[in-house]
Formats: C-alpha cells, structure tokens, sequence
C-alpha cells in the first residue's frame, strides 16, 4: 500500500497556558511540566471537522499527481467528534468533488482511528473492493472540551490530515506502508472509562488519566516492537518514531524504554496540543520533507476505549 499525496489543515488561534489559569487554577508552568504543552490550536466556530478535512484535502491534492481524485473509489474518514454523524466528513468530501463512483464512510476508534482507517484500507486493497483511497482524520476537540475541567480541560487541539493511498506504486518512488497492526484493549485497566466523550455529560474528559499514562506506555512501545520483529528489522533500523501525541511525558517514557535519541522522535504537542486521532497522521504530513528516500518511519498510536495500533512506513 503506497501513499500517493498528504494535506494537513490547522486552525491559526492558539490558545496559551496561562488561559487556564482563571478557569481551573493550573498555572502555565505545570501544564508545560506535566503535558509539554504550551499552546494548542483551536478552530473558528465557523469550522468542524467536515471543513477541516475539505482543506486538508484540497492541499494533498497539490502533491497528487498519480491519479485525479474523481478515480478514489474508498473514503474514509476517521475520528471521534463528529460534526454530523449522517452527512459525514467523507460524504461531503464526496459531495464536494462530485465522486461518484466511491464507498464513504465514517469510523471511530478515539486515538486510533487513523491507524484503524489505514488497515481497513489495507483490506479492501487487498480483497480488490478498493485501488485508490481518500483517509481523512480529524477532530474538533474544542467543539466538546470543557476548559473548567482540571484534569484534562487543558489538553485538547484541533487539526485535520487527509491521505491518498493506492494499492499499486504509481511508477513513481512513493512511500510504502510495509505492515500494519490495530487492536481493542476495552478489557484492561479502566477500558472504557479510561477517556470519555459525552456530549451532554460534561463533553470529553480524561477521569482516569494515571490509568492512561501507564497503558499508552506499555502499548505503544509493544506494537512497535511487534511490527519490527514481524519485519526482521530492529530499533537500529528505524529512522523516526512519531506517536500519537498525547502527552510528551508519555513520549519520552517511550523513547526511554526505547534507548532512541531524542532527534529520532517527532512531535507538535508543545504547539498543538492533543489533537486526538488524527495528532500521528498530522505530525508525519508535517515532516514528509524531512524525510529521505529509504527512511523508515514508525506510528504509534493508543487511544481511549481502549484502543492500539502501529505501522511501518518505508520512504
């Protein structure tokens, strides 16, 4: 499965610590010691995620040279704050650009979703239902976050990314996601309860955020470890290591355990803050001009519910 063309979309407002100051009583400094957060990006109320998605579209489509977008005929769009939950991201996308000949649906899986998308992805390429493919990730957290909230109000940032697949190169040298690995974890720890979205029960929180910590640091490291094995290939091998962005404590502990260099280790949360599903497929379309022919770059990824995945991508 290759990448043909990424597009990313971030709201200009930031919002800095020291908002939170008077909302919840957290001073700037121990937001940035316990998170690595800064700042995080917030979209207009005039923006969602069908519209984020529609503009990280429209970039990728400058990069996309190997087919026009009326021949994508799979569009998924991946995340867990929906805008609409009938007319979604990927049906307006479709709507949009007038696909006519494409399946569009929407998938949830909180911080996994995008990596559940690009599996998907890999069975339809592979039972022959699907050649080209649109994923489209995204999460408005702002339209649901409480800022009053002190365990987690603080945390959340919007952004969208949108990638063109295909299950055959296009003749061109194109990045190759080389395997893939996604799994439930609802039955350890606090599972469902870990992290929470209820619309009218006080919008996304973390409650059980120690819980979090110490399962995203253990899966995380594991499924990367998997997908490096299953390959014979070793951490040596590895280029860069993006992980789902949400918590730079949690990333170092991962690359702790890793023995890998800090430069090896991408990341925008000091910016952006947790922008949820979509945070590892947003950092890895920020550096593709990082990246050198013959990189290999490892995502890793847990979300709540609980929910896990990685995959390896050759430049």
């Amino acid at each position: 499965m290759f990448i043909n063309a990424t597009g990313f979309y971030i709201p200009e407002e930031r919002i800095d610590n020291a908002h939170f100051l008077e909302l919840n009583g957290l001073t700037s400094e121990w937001i940035e010691q316990r998170t690595g957060i800064r700042t995080r990006s917030k979209a207009s109320p005039t923006e969602n995620i069908n519209t984020m998605s529609l503009e990280a579209v429209k970039k990728a489509l400058l990069a996309l040279s190997a087919y026009d977008i009326h021949d994508v005929d799979l569009i998924i769009s991946a995340s867990y704050s929906p805008y609409d939950t009938v007319g979604t991201a990927a049906h307006f996308v479709q709507h949009t650009f007038n696909i006519p000949a494409t399946r569009a649906f929407y998938l949830s899986s909180a911080c996994s979703s995008f990596l559940n998308a690009l599996e998907i992805t890999e069975s339809f390429f592979r039972t022959g239902k699907a050649s080209r493919a649109l994923i489209l990730s995204a999460d408005k957290n702002s339209a649901y976050w409480n800022e009053n909230d002190p365990q987690s109000g603080h945390l959340w940032g919007d952004a969208a990314a949108a990638f063109f697949l295909s299950a055959e190169s296009s003749g061109k040298h194109e990045p190759q996601i080389i395997d893939i690995t996604t799994e439930a974890l609802g039955h350890i720890g606090k599972g469902p309860e870990g992290v929470v979205l209820r619309p009218q029960h006080g919008g996304i929180g973390m409650p059980e955020g120690r819980d979090v910590f110490i399962q995203a640091c253990t899966y995380m490291p594991r499924n990367l470890l998997l997908l490096l094995d299953r390959n014979n290939l070793s951490l040596n091998d590895l280029s860069y290591l993006i992980t789902h962005q949400a918590n730079m404590r949690i990333m170092q502990n991962i690359a702790k355990q890793l023995e890998l260099p800090e430069d090896k280790l991408l990341h925008n949360i000091e910016e952006l803050g947790n922008t949820g599903s979509v945070s590892s497929a947003l950092v890895y379309a920020q550096n593709v001009n990082r990246f050198h022919i013959g990189d290999l770059i490892g995502l890793t990824v847990f979300g709540g519910g609980y929910s896990a995945g990685a995959c390896l991508i050759r430049i």
